[in-house]
C-alpha cells in the first residue's frame, strides 16, 4: 500500500458505497410501486447501457488528462441527484407525483446513477494507473517485476475499496433497518428516506479522491525540486500526448443517438437493436485499439475479453427470487442487511487471499475454477426454493435452516464476479501504452460491461417466459389486485444454473483451441 493509491481507492470506495440504496430500493418497488419482474430486468437493461460509454468516455481521459478531475465532479452532481430524487419520492412523495407519476420519477432516478458513477469509473481507472509510480525514491525507473507487482496491487485493492464499500453500506442497513419490519408504512418510510439521506454522502467522496490526488502530485513535484530531481513524472504523464482519435467519438455519438431514437419512438424489440448497434460499434472500435498492440497481445486480449464476457453475460434468476426470500422465506430488510455484510466480509478476504494465486496462475484456469465453483454454488438457492431447509432444520435441532443456509452460500459465491476483473484489469495496466491506458480500460471495461446488458436480457426473456409474480395491494382500497404466484421460479433458478455454468466452459473450450487462445 503506497499513499498515492490513495485517491483512486476513495472513488472506488464511493462506487461501493452507492450500493447503500439497493435493499431500500428493493423494498421501496416492492411496496409502493407496481413495477413486475420482466420491467425491472428491463430496466436493469436501460441502466446498464451508460457503462457502455466507457468507451469514448476513457478516450476523452486520456486526451484531457491533467483536467480529468472535472468529470469526477459532474459525476457526483448526476449521483446527487438520483438519490435526491428517491430521497424525496420517499419522504415527500404527494408533492412528487404533483410533477410525475412515482414510476416515471423511480426510472429518471434509475437512470441517472449509472451515467454519474460510469463518469467517475473511467477517471477512477486513469487514475489506478497514474497513482503506480514508474520511479523509486531516488529517482530511478522501477523494473518491470517491481511495475507487475504494484499494477497488480493496486487493481486488488480497488476492488478491495469498492467491496469495502459495500461492508460499510451492509453495517449502516443492519443498524437502519432495525425493527423496520415492525413499523407502520409512515415510520418505515422515514427509514427508507433517512437511508437515501445518507447515501448523499457518495458524491462527497468521490471528490475528495480528485481533491487529495492533486494535492499529492504538487507535494511529490515540489519534493523533486527540492531535492534536484526531474519533477515531470509527478506532474506529465509519461509517453507522448495522446492524438485524438475521432472514431472513439464517432461510435459513442451513434451509440448515444440510436438508444435515443429507438428509446424515444418505442420501436419493437428496441432493447435488443441497442444492443446489437453498441456490441457492433465496440467491436469496430476494439479491432482500432488493438493494433497498437503485437499480433499475440492483440489475439490473447481479445480471446480473454470474449471468456470474460460470457461469464457475465450469463442470465440470473431476478427479482423473483428476491421476492421469493421475502415472501416465503421470511428474509426482512435486516437479514439482507446481514448477508451483504456477509457477502463484503468473505469478498474482501478471499480477494487478498487469492492475489497471489491469480497472480500466479493462467488467466484461463481462474475462470475455469470460478465458473465450476458459480455452478455449484447456485444449488443452495435451488435447494431452498424446494425445501432443503424442511428437512435440515429438523436433522439439525434447527441449526441449519433457511437462513443459515443462506448466509453459507452468500459467505461462498460472493467473491466471484469480483475476482473475476482482477487478471484483465492488471494486465491491461502493465501493458497498454502509457498515452492509451485509459482508453484500454475504458474500451475493455465497455465490452464486458455490454456482458451485463446481455445478462438483463436474457434475465428479462426468462421472467417472461416463466413469470413469477408477488402480492400486489392497492394502497387506497387494500385490495389485492395481483396474486403471488412463484411456482414457476424452480424452473427459472434451474436453467439460470445450468447456463452461468455451460455457457463460459464452452467458451473457454473454443478459444483455447483457437488463435485467440490466451496463454497469460
Amino acid at each position: 500500500m503506497r499513499w498515492s493509491f490513495l485517491p483512486p481507492l476513495m472513488v472506488y470506495l464511493a462506487f461501493g458505497i452507492s450500493t447503500l440504496t439497493a435493499i431500500v430500493g428493493t423494498f421501496f418497488v416492492k411496496e409502493y410501486l407496481d413495477l413486475s419482474a420482466a420491467f425491472l430486468a428491463g430496466l436493469a437493461f436501460w441502466a446498464g447501457l451508460p457503462w457502455a460509454l466507457k468507451m469514448p468516455l476513457g478516450h476523452l481521459v486520456d486526451i484531457i488528462w491533467r483536467w480529468k478531475w472535472l468529470l469526477i465532479w459532474i459525476g457526483a452532481a448526476l449521483v446527487g441527484a438520483s438519490l435526491s430524487i428517491m430521497y424525496l419520492l420517499v419522504s415527500a412523495p404527494a408533492m412528487m407525483e404533483m410533477v410525475m407519476p412515482a414510476e416515471a420519477w423511480f426510472v429518471t432516478s434509475t437512470l441517472l446513477a449509472p451515467c454519474g458513477l460510469v463518469l467517475q469509473d473511467a477517471v477512477a481507472d486513469a487514475m489506478s494507473v497514474e497513482a503506480v509510480p514508474s520511479v523509486d525514491a531516488s529517482g530511478m525507473p522501477l523494473d518491470e517485476d517491481t511495475l507487475r507487482g504494484l499494477h497488480t496491487t493496486m487493481q486488488t485493492l480497488g476492488r478491495v475499496a469498492l467491496i469495502g464499500g459495500t461492508l460499510i453500506v451492509a453495517g449502516v442497513n443492519i443498524v437502519g433497518f432495525a425493527g423496520v419490519e415492525l413499523l407502520e408504512d409512515a415510520a418505515k418510510s422515514e427509514v427508507y428516506a433517512q437511508i437515501y439521506a445518507i447515501a448523499l454522502c457518495v458524491p462527497l467522496i468521490s471528490v475528495s479522491g480528485v481533491v487529495l490526488a492533486g494535492l499529492q502530485r504538487r507535494r511529490a513535484a515540489a519534493r523533486a525540486r527540492a531535492q534536484g530531481q526531474d519533477p515531470s513524472p509527478f506532474e506529465e504523464r509519461p509517453g507522448p500526448p495522446t492524438k485524438a482519435n475521432p472514431w472513439y467519438f464517432i461510435g459513442g455519438g451513434a451509440f448515444v443517438a440510436l438508444s435515443l431514437i429507438v428509446g424515444l419512438l418505442d420501436v419493437p424489440y428496441s432493447q435488443e437493436i441497442v444492443f446489437a448497434g453498441s456490441m457492433t460499434i465496440i467491436i469496430a472500435l476494439m479491432r482500432q485499439l488493438v493494433r497498437v498492440l503485437t499480433p499475440e497481445q492483440a489475439r490473447m486480449l481479445v480471446g480473454t475479453a470474449l471468456i470474460v464476457f460470457v461469464f457475465r453475460a450469463v442470465p440470473l434468476p431476478g427479482q423473483g427470487a428476491t421476492w421469493f426470500s421475502i415472501d416465503v422465506l421470511g428474509f426482512d430488510q435486516q437479514f439482507l442487511s446481514v448477508l451483504q455484510l456477509v457477502a463484503a466480509i468473505l469478498t474482501l478476504a478471499a480477494m487478498i487471499a487469492l492475489r497471489p494465486l491469480i497472480a500466479g496462475h493462467k488467466l484461463v484456469w481462474v475462470y475455469l475454477m470460478l465458473t465450476v465453483l458459480g455452478g455449484v454454488l447456485a444449488l443452495p438457492n435451488i435447494g431452498l426454493y424446494y425445501g432443503v431447509q424442511d428437512i435440515t432444520a429438523p436433522l439439525t435441532g434447527g441449526v441449519v435452516d433457511a437462513r443459515f443456509i443462506a448466509v453459507l452460500d452468500t459467505a461462498a459465491e460472493s467473491p466471484l464476479s469480483q475476482i473475476a476483473l482482477i487478471p484483465m484489469l492488471a494486465w491491461i495496466a502493465r501493458n497498454a501504452p502509457d498515452n492509451l491506458k485509459a482508453t484500454f480500460f475504458a474500451v475493455m471495461a465497455s465490452f464486458t460491461n455490454l456482458a451485463l446488458s446481455a445478462s438483463a436480457l436474457l434475465t428479462k426473456y426468462l421472467n417472461q417466459i416463466f413469470v413469477v409474480s408477488r402480492e400486489v395491494t392497492d394502497r387506497s382500497t387494500g385490495e389485492i389486485t395481483i396474486q403471488a404466484d412463484y411456482s414457476q421460479l424452480g424452473t427459472v433458478l434451474i436453467i439460470a444454473a445450468l447456463i452461468g455454468l455451460l455457457a463460459p466452459l464452452i467458451t473457454i473450450w473454443v478459444v483455447q483451441r483457437s488463435r485467440i487462445r490466451t496463454t497469460a
